[in-house]
């Protein structure tokens, strides 16, 4: 059963591993195609604004076509000049007036976006008349490049067009074609934000569908580590009142098999006795059979008769009865309370707080107190053992149907794991709480609390 449980387990994690992983691959996918798609309207809509630069300011491009020619004509006059080539167009005197100009631009158009841009010279391409190509400058995209805009970097940019420009002219008597690329780069500021709203809906959906599929997981696990244990408690309480009820069944059995020898009839101090066995036994059955039909029945089902009692006096006549039956367990009381009056039934309550001082005595120990005092209209009855104690693990389970402490892997201490299950029922069913505080090693503490 529990490799079977594991296995499904395993299963289940697998799937939900799966599930997730594809669920991430759909969301990635399309968060990817978010992205190009945003990246496309503004491509478009900076492609139609600019319209290759020039309405924005014609002049001032004109300006930039002048600047290609005179880095023509020094290039002309000295083939060394390519040596300085970067420096001089980079730092052209058009640079601010164009960045500028068209940063007004996006401004005008984009007025919920901040956008960052740059255009880059890409090859600077020289053709004599012989239509040898002399190349002066010809590099991968660098923001290095740059020949004006306020972008400082292409890391998280994209590419919005790129323009190809040819001149003709004339330097020393010399006719040459040039051929320029440049291309436009722009970065849209906080454009993850953007992004992410488009795909509010999804990602919603998304994360909804996986924390689903987490909880009835988690919750499909919990329900098989709770039939499991729910299996192997029953299957320990079948085992345990199986020999709870073998032993008093045999000892009918022999005993009535003695009655059956005409002998042992005759003799009446020997019948007698073994009379009043079979009554003990007969009383032993009855009272498993009152155990577990008692405790079969909820809080909401005992049927409750209710009486005034002091609380302190109550308690000592448990105590003086339980001494009788344990003259070698010390029992300490410190009562802080005095005439505390409560509304109980004396007999249920009796009995569930006999079962647990009889639960102390079950699991070794040697000395309980107990103690009551009151906080904030509430009685708090304390009952204290320095027994083997219950690891914390085990405090959610001490009051289930069934459930019997473990000592190492045994069941050593007798019984059918009902007595605290009762006592928790008693007490809901007085409106009251009860909770355990122990360790392994260090007892217990069950705390029994009842409005005033």
């Amino acid at each position: 059963m529990k490799q079977k449980i594991n296995l499904l387990i395993a299963f289940s994690a697998v799937v939900l591993i799966a599930l997730s992983a594809m669920q991430y691959y759909l969301v990635k996918t399309a968060y990817d195609y978010k992205v190009e798609q945003f990246h496309m309207e503004v491509k478009d809509k900076i492609a139609k604004m600019t319209n290759d630069f020039s309405d924005i300011d014609s002049t001032v491009f004109n300006k930039k076509d002048l600047l290609y020619k005179q880095l023509v004509q020094n290039y002309i006059q000295d083939k060394n000049f390519k040596v300085h080539f970067k420096k001089k167009f980079s730092e052209n005197e058009y640079g601010d007036i164009l960045t500028s100009q068209l940063r007004k631009k996006l401004e005008r158009e984009f007025p919920d976006n901040k956008i960052d841009f740059a255009v880059v010279l890409n090859k600077f391409i020289l053709y004599n008349k012989t239509q040898k190509a002399d190349t002066i400058f010809a590099e991968k995209t660098f923001i290095k490049n740059k020949l004006y805009g306020n972008l400082a970097s292409l890391k998280n940019a994209f590419l919005v067009r790129s323009y190809v420009g040819t001149t003709s002219g004339t330097s020393l008597k010399q006719d040459y074609k040039l051929l320029t690329e440049d291309s436009l780069y722009v970065s849209v500021i906080d454009w993850e934000t953007i992004i992410f709203k488009r795909m509010g809906m999804i990602l919603f959906l998304s994360l909804l569908s996986i924390l689903t599929l987490i909880t009835l997981f988690i919750i499909a696990i919990k329900a098989l580590i709770k039939q499991k244990k729910m299996s192997d408690i029953k299957t320990d309480f079948i085992n345990n009142i199986s020999h709870e009820l073998k032993t008093p069944l045999t000892t009918l059995g022999i005993s009535t098999k003695i009655l059956e020898r005409k002998n042992f009839r005759d003799n009446e101090a020997d019948f007698n006795s073994i009379l009043n066995t079979i009554s003990r036994q007969n009383n032993r059955l009855q009272n498993l059979i009152d155990q577990v039909m008692a405790n079969s029945l909820g809080a909401n089902e005992i049927e409750l008769h209710k009486e005034r009692i002091v609380t302190e006096d109550f308690l000592n006549t448990i105590i003086e009865d339980f001494k009788i039956i344990h003259p070698k367990v010390n029992i300490e009381t410190h009562f802080y309370t005095d005439k505390t009056i409560l509304v109980l039934d004396k007999f249920h309550l009796t009995t569930a707080i006999l079962n647990v001082l009889e639960n102390a005595v079950k699991y070794g120990c040697k000395t309980i107190t107990i103690k009551t005092e009151l906080n904030q209209n509430q009685l708090n009855i304390s009952i204290k053992d320095d027994g083997i104690g219950i690891s914390k693990n085990k405090h959610s389970l001490v009051f289930d149907k069934f459930y019997r402490v473990e000592q190492g892997n045994l069941h050593n201490a007798k019984g059918l794991g009902l007595g605290l299950y009762y006592v928790d029922q008693i007490i809901k069913a007085h409106q009251g709480s009860i909770a355990v505080v122990s360790d392994l090693g260090k007892g217990a503490v069950f705390n029994i609390m009842f409005k005033v």
